[in-house]
C-alpha cells in the first residue's frame, strides 16, 4: 500500500512507535530515524485492523534492517533482536510479531525462548537510576539487579543524578523524565552526557512526547508500566548500542 493511501493522521499517530522500534534496533536516534525515513519512502504493505498503520511501519522498518549488510554476530542475531523488541518493547503478541517479520509463529516462539535464555548473561552494566518516586525506584533497582546488572546509585533529583554520575561513572543511565520538585530527568541526562558518555534509557508514561523527530531525542525509550523482559531487552540494546546486529 503506498503511503498516500494510508490516512495521514493514522500514519502520524503510528510514527513515534516506529521511531522507538527503529532507534532501539539501530542504537541511535540518527540511524533509527534514517531507517524510518527509508521505510516511508518504500512500499507499506496493507495490514488490517486498528493497529494496521503501526504494524505496517514495523514491517517496513524490519525490511530495511534486514536489507542492511550483515555484521559480525553478537549474542543475539538481528532477527532475534527484532523479535524481542517487537514483543517486549512494542508489546506485540508473538504471532503478530511473527507476521510482521514474516516468520512461522512456532519458529518465532522457539527463537524467543532461546534469545531470552541468552539475554541475561549477554551484557552486564553499571546502572544509575534517576527516579523521584521511592517505591518505583526500589522496583527499578530490583528489576535491574535481577537482570544481572549492578546499580551504582539511585537519584531522586537532578543534582543528585549529576553528582552520582560524576563519582560513579555509570555505563548506563535509566532515567525518569519527570522528577517533580527535584528537577527534570532530561536536563539531568543532558548535564551528565556533557561530562560522561553513556547510553541512556528514558522511562516515561508518554513516549510519543519524546519521539517527534523534531529535536535531539533519546534512542531508547520504554513505557511505564513495563515488564522485566522489556527492561532487559532495552538494557541489552542500549549497552551494546544495537551493535553488532548480527547476521540472520
Amino acid at each position: 500500500m503506498p503511503m498516500s493511501e494510508i490516512d495521514r493522521a493514522t500514519l502520524l499517530g503510528a510514527l513515534p512507535y516506529a521511531r522507538r522500534f527503529a532507534r532501539a534496533l539501530a542504537g541511535s536516534q540518527a540511524r533509527g530515524d534514517a531507517m524510518v525515513g527509508e521505510a516511508l519512502r518504500g512500499e507499506l504493505m496493507a495490514v488490517p485492523g486498528p493497529d494496521g498503520a503501526r504494524l505496517a511501519l514495523f514491517a517496513a522498518v524490519s525490511r530495511v534492517a534486514a536489507a542492511q549488510p550483515a555484521e559480525p554476530r553478537g549474542a543475539l542475531s538481528r532477527m532475534e533482536r527484532m523479535l524481542l523488541l517487537l514483543t517486549s518493547l512494542e508489546e506485540l503478541e508473538t504471532p503478530m510479531a511473527a507476521a510482521v517479520l514474516g516468520l512461522d509463529p512456532d519458529l518465532a516462539e522457539e527463537m524467543l525462548a532461546e534469545a531470552r535464555d541468552r539475554l541475561r548473561a549477554a551484557t552486564a552494566a553499571r546502572v544509575l537510576i534517576i527516579e523521584d518516586e521511592p517505591i518505583i525506584a526500589m522496583d527499578l533497582q530490583q528489576l535491574v539487579e535481577s537482570a544481572g546488572h549492578d546499580v551504582v546509585g539511585v537519584a531522586a533529583t537532578e543534582e543528585e543524578a549529576v553528582a552520582i554520575a560524576e563519582s560513579e561513572r555509570p555505563s548506563l543511565v535509566l532515567a525518569d523524565v519527570n522528577l517533580g520538585a527535584g528537577g527534570d530527568g532530561a536536563s539531568a541526562v543532558e548535564r551528565i552526557l556533557a561530562r560522561h558518555a553513556a547510553p541512556v534509557i528514558f522511562v516515561t508514561a508518554y513516549p510519543e512526547r519524546l519521539l517527534t523527530g523534531s529535536r535531539v531525542e533519546p534512542a531508547f525509550v520504554i513505557t511505564k508500566p513495563f515488564e522485566p523482559t522489556m527492561l532487559a531487552v532495552a538494557t541489552y540494546q542500549a549497552v551494546t548500542r544495537g551493535l553488532p546486529m548480527g547476521a540472520d
